[in-house]
């Protein structure tokens, strides 16, 4: 058996096992006989030994030796490598290790195991893709064996490319395409393939409707146990591109091109990238040069901060050694044709940021909000730190038609403000929540996880009093104010942990809700939360959910006390696999 050498320059020592052990006692030794290894050292570890039984001392032996076989590089492996400066002896550290050896042993030494490579994995050939999966994926079936494969579409047929294969599944990729489905579109994006933010632009949208009410319709029933009879078609989306009113885009030293640069293309600038974050590489970012999913001059603002950071050496950040300057550049617009631009920087320095901040705002009027951001952390969140003003007001804001009435509702947008980002589509989901929660004039409403109040303010003008609930201060404050500015004055608006929050003690305080709406986060909701909304008892909650899953979950925990009435999908996010889903929950009067 083979065993890992210490250097490559060693030659006189032989990687067998065998001559191994011949060699080692003879350099011991020899540097015994050269006052090498003081014998003061080697008193002092055998002392600390002294209360071991021989059998637990020779057990210490063998595992000192098989660290020092397995080690690499090994100072005993290459002749000449343990030497210090001249006066001076090695450290102790080792000095045990030398003197062990010296000892017998009583097992063989075990050497370092060479990795064998795994042998390639196999091509499936003519391969049909059966139907859209989970994360974007799609799914074929090989002789009982479950592939998932991104960017295909269901009735491709194709050569498949085995990446990676568990027990019960595999991974793949398209080698050949053989046949496209008739499902199948040309993607806009020349990023296609490579960004892996819309992995469904391939599949026609209708096919994608089908596969989202699908998802939703799976989760409920598997996990949840959920009657699906009351679902609805899903509601699309009206416009499939241009249709984000935000985008945050991350600079990095590490460029992840889409394609192999060519061997004499001209060389390519060491600059960097400004773009997307790669799957599962957190250092990775894939240029960007043109996005379809916010409207212009989104692409167009993106590549002048490109082009002008090469131009004046301002360098990207470096997430794993800390070093760098730009770091992020954020984009937001409003249906009202409000833009608002935040540039992200790693350190305070006005004479680099304040010229680029300059071109932006002389080169796009369009820009009603240039704000920036020093962020010296180690991470990219920005939640926790001061925005600047440079130009402009230090917010955009945005319209939507009212439920009831003629007079549209404002909402303002901070840049820390949470606002779903389909603004056109968000109307529509709030419209099939005030459809759902049927709402009565002298109604006390609850609205969880409220955010900026847009749902509450959407339903405000239905009910006799609404109580929003929200973690974030920040947001429970623009709340406040887009009621002042809205004319609401039936609004009252809470910041805290709404597991904390929502106690008895605030129900009494506030009044027993006789509908509640909650829209939490991607996790779902708190289980202590639940049992407050079984406790409270209100005539009807709506359950609002980007997570299927956490949702099915919940519905199951409230299923003591309400049962599922209307279920609505609603797409916000066309292109992706992410879907909306609202739940209808009726309280049980059995």
């Amino acid at each position: 058996m083979r065993i890992i050498a210490a250097s490559k320059q060693q030659k006189g020592i032989t990687k067998n096992e065998e001559q191994y052990e011949k060699n080692v006692p003879t350099l011991v030794e020899k540097k015994s006989q050269q006052a090498w290894l003081p014998q003061k050292n080697v008193d002092r570890q055998r002392s600390q030994s002294a209360g071991c039984s021989p059998s637990q001392r020779q057990k210490k032996t063998d595992r000192l030796r098989r660290a020092l076989v397995r080690s690499s590089p090994c100072p005993l492996c290459a002749k000449g490598q343990a030497k210090t400066d001249k006066g001076s002896e090695p450290k102790g550290g080792f000095l045990f290790l030398l003197a062990i050896l010296k000892q017998p042993q009583s097992q063989p030494l075990k050497p370092h195991p060479v990795k064998k490579s795994k042998a390639p994995l196999p091509l499936l050939p003519s391969v049909e893709i059966a139907d859209a999966g989970a994360e974007g994926m799609a799914v074929a079936k090989v002789d009982g064996l479950v592939v998932f494969v991104p960017f295909a579409v269901p009735g491709d047929i194709a050569d498949i490319q085995l990446c990676r294969k568990k027990k019960n599944y595999a991974e793949g990729r398209i080698a050949t395409l053989l046949s496209p489905s008739p499902l199948r579109v040309a993607p806009q994006c020349p990023h296609f393939g490579t960004c892996g933010g819309c992995k469904w632009q391939t599949l026609a949208y209708e096919a994608q409707l089908k596969a989202k009410q699908q998802q939703v319709k799976d989760s409920l029933e598997r996990i949840g146990k959920i009657d699906c009879s009351g679902m609805q078609p899903i509601c699309g989306s009206k416009a499939i591109y241009h249709y984000r009113n935000k985008l945050e885009f991350t600079f990095s030293t590490k460029a992840w091109h889409s394609l192999p640069i060519a061997p004499d293309a001209p060389p390519q600038p060491e600059w960097g990238a400004l773009g997307f974050h790669v799957s599962r590489l957190f250092d990775k970012v894939l240029p960007i040069t043109q996005c379809a999913l916010q409207a212009e001059p989104s692409n167009a603002i993106r590549n002048a901060v490109r082009d002008y950071a090469i131009q004046h050496q301002l360098p990207c950040y470096d997430i794993r050694n800390h070093t760098g300057y730009m770091r992020n550049l954020v984009v937001r617009c409003t249906s009202t044709g409000q833009w608002m631009v935040i540039v992200i920087v790693a350190e305070d320095s006005p004479d680099r940021l304040f010229p680029l901040l300059d071109m932006l705002h002389h080169r796009f009027p369009e820009i009603t909000s240039l704000q920036y951001i020093i962020n010296p952390k180690w991470n990219d969140s920005y939640a926790d730190l001061a925005v600047h003003t440079y130009h402009g007001s230090d917010h955009i804001e945005e319209q939507m038609e009212a439920y009831h009435g003629s007079t549209p509702l404002t909402f303002i947008i901070n840049p820390k403000s949470f606002y779903q980002t389909n603004s056109a589509q968000a109307q529509r989901l709030y419209t099939h929540v005030a459809q759902m929660a049927d709402l009565r004039p002298t109604d006390t409403l609850y609205d969880l996880y409220t955010g900026t109040g847009t749902i509450a303010l959407f339903l405000a003008s239905q009910v006799s009093k609404v109580v929003g609930i929200e973690y974030v201060e920040e947001a429970i404050a623009d709340a406040k104010s887009n009621a002042l500015r809205n004319g609401y004055a039936n609004t009252t608006f809470v910041a805290g942990d709404m597991a904390q929050v929502l106690t008895a003690d605030f129900i009494a305080l506030h009044g027993r809700p006789d509908v509640v709406v909650t829209d939490p986060p991607r996790a779902g909701m708190h289980e202590k939360v639940i049992a407050q909304l079984l406790a409270a008892r209100p005539r009807k909650i709506i359950y609002v959910s980007c997570n299927p899953a956490t949702q099915a979950r919940d519905l199951q925990l409230l299923a003591e006390g309400y049962r599922v009435g209307r279920i609505q999908p609603v797409d916000m996010f066309p292109h992706t696999q992410h879907v909306e889903n609202i739940a209808e929950l009726l309280l049980r009067t059995d």
